[in-house]
């Protein structure tokens, strides 16, 4: 193992994100640990666990003990996830080579919420020798800070050995589907709403919505669900692994994805990547990947209800689109090029 390139990661071990990152790099021959404070067991991977964190502020509390491992560790790279929380963490440590990927609202919402959390977050990124992005956006909003480091648009990617098209005639009646987070930026509330007008305006057409994702918006959206008499028309599948995903996108014709902010989501790519139709609210990061009359204010309930009616009342065009989404996701967002991008900007800051 002393030959080996030793990564170490700063993020939370229970994000489907941290861990595909993390296998990925061990698929290349990096030795990874991981430095996390929301542990959770991960094959292959040293795991170097950080007090609980209740409440953002308890992040600046946990610099001493981040610092100390990975003073033990004295990896060759370190990796930050998360600029506004274990990005400043690895600042801290002032480690080099150093690098931190931006998510999105840790540049595109919290430095906005106080002064203060401005100014550190222009502190942290400052200390990176790379910042890497999933968007145009998030670059943009890196370079707003003026980093000594060069930013890279890198994205997470699909796997597309695990996420491929389900053959269209096999779908049957109308399936929806969500694979966002049942929580209140993701606008769940919202998609049932449309959902719900939806199933009056086409009464006979038998249609099914599933819900994956979890989170605590659980109990008011079964309740609005409920309300609506939908109990029979909307499935709360709740967190699902990979194949559990694939199984479900493959039975369904359209995926909606409909934050209020958001940078490239990885839902919405292997919804492309299915084959489906994907309806997205206008965000810049959805404009680079989403044709713009799919694109919806987030929110809105009559818009999203309008476009949903439209792929609804046109299956030969939501199957074109489907297509179409199938043929941009292989020339542009397969994880495999995505990560070997990656791989390489490390071996580069290593010379």
């Amino acid at each position: 193992m002393a030959d080996r390139r030793h990564l170490c990661l700063l993020g939370d071990a229970s994000s489907p994100h941290t861990r595909r990152w993390a296998l990925e790099m061990r698929a290349r021959g990096w030795h990874v640990s991981l430095i996390t404070a929301r542990p959770e067991p991960l094959d292959g991977v040293e795991q170097y666990i950080l007090p609980p964190v209740q409440r953002p502020t308890d992040w600046l509390l946990r610099a001493s003990a981040a610092r100390r491992y990975v003073n033990e560790l004295s990896p060759n790279i370190v990796h930050a996830h998360y600029v506004t929380s274990y990005g400043y963490l690895a600042a801290r440590c002032a480690h080099h080579p150093l690098v931190m990927t931006a998510w999105g609202s840790d540049l595109l919402v919290t430095p906005h919420t106080r002064p203060w959390m401005r100014w550190l977050t222009g502190w942290t990124l400052r200390r990176a020798d790379l910042i890497t992005g999933d968007s145009v956006d998030l670059v943009e909003a890196a370079l707003q800070y003026h980093p000594r480091a060069p930013v890279h648009e890198v994205h997470w990617g699909v796997d597309r050995t695990r996420f491929s098209p389900a053959p269209w005639e096999s779908k049957d009646c109308l399936h929806i589907v969500s694979l966002r987070a049942w929580e209140p930026n993701y606008q769940i509330s919202t998609l049932i709403d449309a959902f719900a007008i939806l199933c009056v305006q086409l009464l006979d057409v038998p249609m099914r919505l599933h819900l994956l994702g979890g989170g605590s918006l659980e109990p008011a959206l079964r309740s609005k669900v409920q309300a609506h008499g939908l109990a029979q028309n909307v499935i709360f599948h709740g967190r699902l692994d990979d194949a559990g995903m694939a199984a479900v996108l493959a039975r369904c014709k359209i995926s909606i994805s409909v934050p209020i902010s958001d940078a490239t989501s990885v839902a919405m790519l292997e919804s492309m990547a299915c084959g489906l139709a994907v309806v997205a609210s206008d965000l810049p990061a959805n404009r680079q990947w989403i044709d713009p009359e799919l694109l919806v204010p987030a929110g809105d309930v009559s818009a999203l209800a309008r476009v949903l009616l439209r792929l609804a009342s046109d299956d030969a065009q939501a199957r074109k689109t489907g297509e179409r989404n199938v043929e941009r996701i292989a020339r542009d967002g397969d994880r495999k090029t995505q990560m070997d991008s990656i791989d390489q900007l490390y071996r580069k800051l290593m010379v």
